[in-house]
């Protein structure tokens, strides 16, 4: 066994984004392309502000503080209508209360819209709604593991604000899943996950918040090694290293707002061309957390300390040594299906920092004993042996991986604990 542990933060930034983007954007078959305008474009380079270490490309400072508002002001009952080539000119804002035909009414404000303001495409005319509320529960649910996945880049020399990044996929809902398939706070699909993660049929560690960040970690990583620039690494995150590559070849610039401008490929679309200032926006609103939402009430973090083991264990044994219900266990440990019974010895199990002296005593008494050996007489089953050694059937069959509780032979040994 190898107990890993994360070192103490001297401090914790509090606050991420709260949202979801596949959530969020409405009706994006309505949409165009060119979110931020041609006059939000100028000459000149990126800039960082506001005390974060991200730049701001030339031209996305309109787009950043229409998120802002997003995230902040505009609440889920309000759909904001807005001039695709100007983001800070906002036409109307519906409350739509508890309609159910959203793509009827944005389609009917829309043309009103265009006709009203004597726009030439109803295209002018853009609808976003508000995640007010999705945004603060996120901030709440973040201080849970903000802490030991700011450290996880902290050890990487990459910036702490990245840990941020995974709300506006997620919200930091551990258990996100989108309808492509992505899964977990980062939002990996089971095949980019599988380069970084473990996922079999009873581990996912998508599900996972620090294995899944080690994973995003290195990602982001790789992005910027091979871009050298935080704009298109972290767009790269959501459209795809190779997308991004295509991009820039076809706009013939690796310029973020270029990309934006010139890039009509359907592909990059909408959500691409958002990501960006989305994130940063949300950095923006992080480090300024109380000053938004004074009222705020956090969730207390939740420090887990890592048991590597040396060897496969069965999780009934193993909790039952520690006194811990499988709920509780399984609610530490995302990753692990509900339905497993032997911990694969590559994992490393995730415990409270109070309990694991608790969990380091029960393992070692799992992998040490005391044992006997059972050699199965005639006549005897399992239901048998169970009751005699005072253990459930699952975990005899978990401690022998028996494929089948039905085929035991006479004559087999079984390992089991002392009675």
């Amino acid at each position: 066994m190898i107990l890993l542990s994360f070192p103490p933060v001297s401090t914790m930034v509090k606050g991420v984004i709260c949202r979801n983007l596949g959530l969020c954007l409405l009706a994006l078959s309505f949409l165009p392309l060119n979110l931020v305008g041609a006059q939000d474009f100028q000459a000149g380079k990126s800039v960082a502000r506001n005390g974060h270490p991200f730049p701001v490309p030339a031209g996305l400072n309109t787009a950043i503080e229409f998120w802002k508002q997003i995230f902040t002001r505009y609440r889920r009952s309000e759909i904001v209508f807005y001039d695709s080539k100007d983001q800070s000119k906002i036409y109307k804002v519906v409350n739509i209360g508890k309609s159910r035909r959203l793509r009827s009414l944005i389609r009917r404000e829309r043309k009103r819209i265009a006709n009203e303001h004597g726009l030439k495409s109803v295209r002018r005319v853009m609808a976003q709604r508000g995640v007010k509320e999705r945004f603060i529960s996120g901030l709440q649910q973040s201080q849970r593991y903000l802490d030991q996945m700011q450290e996880i880049f902290r050890k990487r020399e990459l910036p702490v604000e990245l840990a941020y990044l995974p709300l506006i996929e997620s919200s930091f809902q551990l258990n996100a899943r989108s309808r492509a398939g992505a899964v977990g706070i980062w939002q990996f699909m089971r095949r980019t996950g599988k380069r970084y993660l473990r996922i079999t049929s009873t581990v996912d560690e998508r599900k996972d918040p620090l294995e899944s960040t080690r994973a995003a970690a290195s990602l982001l990583e790789e992005n910027f090694e091979m871009f050298n620039d935080w704009p298109l690494a972290i767009t790269a995150y959501n459209h795809g290293r190779a997308g991004i590559q295509r991009a820039v070849m076809r706009v013939g610039s690796g310029d973020l707002t270029d990309l934006i401008k010139h890039d009509k490929s359907r592909r990059f679309g909408v959500a691409s061309k958002n990501f960006y200032a989305e994130f940063v926006a949300a950095v923006e609103v992080a480090l300024r957390d109380r000053e938004y939402f004074p009222e705020i009430e956090y969730d207390l973090p939740r420090n887990f300390q890592e048991l590597k083991l040396d060897q496969p264990i069965a999780l009934s044994v193993l909790l039952r040594f520690a006194v811990v219900s499988r709920r509780e266990f399984l609610s530490w440990n995302p990753a692990l299906s509900r339905n497993i019974r032997l911990i694969p010895k590559w994992y490393r199990v995730k415990i409270p920092s109070e309990k694991i002296e608790i969990f380091a005593e029960a393992h070692q008494r799992v992998v040490n004993g005391p044992w006997v050996n059972h050699r199965v007489a005639r006549g005897e089953t399992l239901s048998h042996i169970a009751m005699a050694y005072r253990i459930s059937i699952r975990e005899i069959q978990s401690i022998n991986g028996l494929s089948n509780i039905n085929l035991i032979t006479v004559g087999q040994q079984l390992k089991l604990p002392k009675p």
